[in-house]
């Protein structure tokens, strides 16, 4: 291999527990059937990488946790994420020159097989194409909830992942969708979704469909409590190595109730015998042709300030949605761009 054939790049890596830092890589040439992307954007799927940042995943899950293009291993050093968006620089014809979206943790270039890549129509923003993952999350969610016409849905924590919930089961025809949540801040973004707020204390009860995605026990058992007989609680969330107290003494029996995980890295059944996962995330192309979705990014960050501000996500979110990341244009290649990245909160 010619020297001529290798690039640099730079990484962000997670040096140990509750420390990150960018790194130096080097790309090797394009296979056959490899192509290059230069990033456009990334985002934090926050739920998920703040344990992984905090070093919380447990040992019995490392496996079942790695990430697609993941290096190193849990809980440290290792590079993970998978929400970036990027041009292909290099790879096939087809490709060269389109914004794709990728599984890939945050980094400001990349090789990967090109079947790796999503393309992103062209109605789609390149900077909302970051949602994709936790898009892909929702929809998986909804799938295993099941619901049907004219159900009454509840969605427990207005983070990414819930909002996108409660946006795909609000444009469901005769449905009644609540989103619940403990901080009053988020009415806001459920008028934009188009469904109805409400913290725990003053939601209805009597729910069909009843999906968790708080990342709370606290919200679990709220769940609970506002499912109707013989409900089913979805648990969209995952609490890492936390364990979880639950009110399973009360109505839990008398109300003969069900509690079902939902977890994306498997299609959900009823869909599984005909869906794969490519299939799943051009579905997803086309929900993100949404403008509404918008409202889930709520600050943006330079790449170059990454370590300072998954630091702060992890220990104080402060009511963060989607943390959208902001790499150099061509024409910076190789420089940090100005400025101090303090549009993060």
């Amino acid at each position: 291999m010619m020297a001529s054939e290798l690039l640099s790049a730079r990484a962000f890596w997670l040096a140990a527990p509750g420390r990150g830092e960018i790194r130096a890589e080097r790309l090797e040439a394009l296979g056959a059937d490899g192509a290059r992307v230069r990033t456009l954007y990334s985002g934090i799927s926050r739920g998920t990488e703040s344990l992984v940042f905090r070093g919380e995943v447990p040992p019995s899950q490392y496996q079942a946790m790695r990430a697609p293009f993941q290096q190193g291993e849990f809980p440290a050093p290792i590079k993970y994420g998978y929400c970036s968006v990027g041009v292909v620089e290099a790879g096939p014809a087809a490709l060269r020159g389109h914004t794709v979206f990728c599984l890939y943790p945050h980094q400001d270039r990349y090789v990967v097989l090109a079947a790796a890549l999503t393309p992103i129509p062209p109605a789609i923003p390149p900077g909302r194409a970051v949602l994709a993952a936790n898009l892909e999350t929702a929809l998986n969610v909804l799938w295993d909830a099941a619901p049907r016409l004219g159900d009454r849905i509840t969605v427990i924590g207005a983070g990414v992942v819930g909002c996108l919930i409660a946006r795909l089961a609000g444009r469901l025809p005769g449905c009644a969708v609540q989103l619940v949540d403990v901080d009053p801040r988020r009415e806001a973004i459920a008028h934009r979704l188009g469904v109805r707020f409400a913290l725990p204390e003053r939601a209805d009860g009597e729910q069909d469909r009843v999906i968790h995605a708080s990342g709370s026990p606290v919200g679990l058992a709220t769940a609970l409590g506002l499912a109707g007989f013989e409900a089913t609680v979805v648990e969209a969330s995952w609490f890492g190595a936390r364990p979880v107290s639950l009110p399973l003494g009360e109505a839990f029996h008398s109300q003969r109730l069900a509690i079902q995980s939902s977890q994306v890295g498997h299609i959900a059944a009823a869909q599984r015998g005909r869906w794969d996962h490519r299939r799943r995330m051009a579905t997803v192309m086309e929900l993100l042709d949404d403008p509404a979705l918008d409202a889930l990014i709520s600050g943006e960050s330079l790449f170059a300030d990454l370590p300072r501000v998954m630091a702060e996500l992890s220990a104080n979110p402060n009511g963060a949605l989607c943390q959208r990341i902001v790499y150099p244009s061509a024409g910076e290649w190789g420089a940090h761009p100005e400025g101090n990245g303090d549009e993060f909160h």
